[in-house]
């Protein structure tokens, strides 16, 4: 399977991802925990089909020594006993952000106050702001059909 779009070699591209990937950096040294950062982008990912992202996630997150089990379940998350509290809210934060378009009233107000129990408000904006930065990557792989199974582990670091 090709890419349609190279975005590496256009530089419309070059220039707006220069500011995305700076505007991720910004998320990733945010005080929410790596974990949670890592499992909720593959929830996004998985919702939203994005192999090339799929693939990045998983093998980021193994790097820093999440568990294999962990990895597996995130897709069947509610069902598993593996996750703590708060990535149970965040990961039905991420769910519930990404399919707005599913749910008429967009997230709930219970779920916010659940994830608000859980993480502070700077915590919370950067979860909401990697929970928006997945949806659009997502977006952007998945319209050009970008492969998934060759990334190395820190390679967009």
């Amino acid at each position: 399977m090709d890419a349609r779009l190279n975005y590496f070699a256009s530089p419309t591209a070059g220039k707006a991802l220069k500011h995305l990937m700076s505007a991720g950096k910004a998320v990733k040294d945010s005080p929410l925990p790596a974990a949670t950062q890592e499992l909720v982008a593959l929830r996004v990912s998985q919702i939203n089909g994005c192999a090339f992202c799929i693939d990045i996630h998983t093998k980021d997150a193994a790097a820093a020594g999440e568990t294999p089990v962990r990895l597996h379940l995130v897709a069947a998350w509610r069902e598993a006993a593996v996750f703590t509290e708060a990535e149970r809210a965040a990961l039905e934060l991420a769910e519930q952000g990404t399919r707005i378009a599913d749910a008429a009233g967009g997230v709930g107000d219970e779920v916010w106050a659940n994830a608000a129990k859980h993480y502070d408000t700077e915590q919370l904006t950067a979860l909401t702001l990697l929970i928006s930065f997945m949806n659009m990557a997502n977006r952007l792989n998945v319209i050009a059909q970008q492969p998934g199974g060759d990334y190395q582990p820190g390679q967009f670091h």
